[in-house]
């Protein structure tokens, strides 16, 4: 006798789950599944943002600091370091010299200003013209017009020609019998 049938040993169960069960759980699997890599992106994407943002941070600082320098350098080339002389005719010496470079840039000043003017005085004189050749107003659409042939004519040769054109006068003549053997 087998164990089964003694009563030593429960019957095997074996434990089935339906079909809906199983997709039921196989779809929230899913879905965990989606929502822990929705996380993982989302992670990703605002650790990208970070390092973005601390990237354009030092391009900034980097920025400032090159133009503070320019700034110097410009300033150290165009503005010698002021000494001022000790005596009287140094003095003056110096004033003459500074009074010398104030004369010259005002005269590039004055040329530039002149260029300026000339060149805005081309450009309104060229977009007048354009504004011209182009027309003051914008042209309409041309519709058609239905017309027949005498006011065509009228309105071509003027009131003075008295022109009357009947077309229909050349046309052929179609006999009714005529007309019943060609449809046949």
């Amino acid at each position: 006798m087998s164990p089964y049938h003694r009563g030593i040993l429960e019957t095997p169960v074996i434990v089935l789950h339906s079909t809906r069960e199983h997709t039921h759980r196989s779809r929230q699997q899913n879905q965990d599944v989606l929502r822990k890599k929705k996380r993982a992106i989302t992670a990703r994407r605002q650790h990208l943002k970070s390092v973005m943002l601390q990237i354009a941070a030092t391009e900034l600082e980097k920025e400032a600091v090159a133009k503070e320098e320019e700034k110097a350098n410009y300033l150290a080339e165009h503005c010698p370091p002021l000494h001022m002389p000790s005596s009287m005719q140094e003095l003056q010496e110096f004033v003459k010299k500074l009074h010398t470079k104030v004369e010259e840039v005002d005269e590039e000043r004055y040329d530039t200003e002149v260029k300026l003017q000339k060149t805005t005085k081309e450009l309104e004189d060229l977009s007048q013209k354009l504004f011209d050749l182009r027309g003051k107003f914008k042209r309409p659409p041309l519709r058609r017009v239905r017309m027949s042939a005498d006011a065509m004519l009228r309105a071509l040769l003027g009131s003075k020609h008295k022109v009357c054109m009947d077309l229909r006068a050349n046309l052929k003549q179609v006999k009714k019998e005529d007309s019943e053997k060609v449809f046949r």
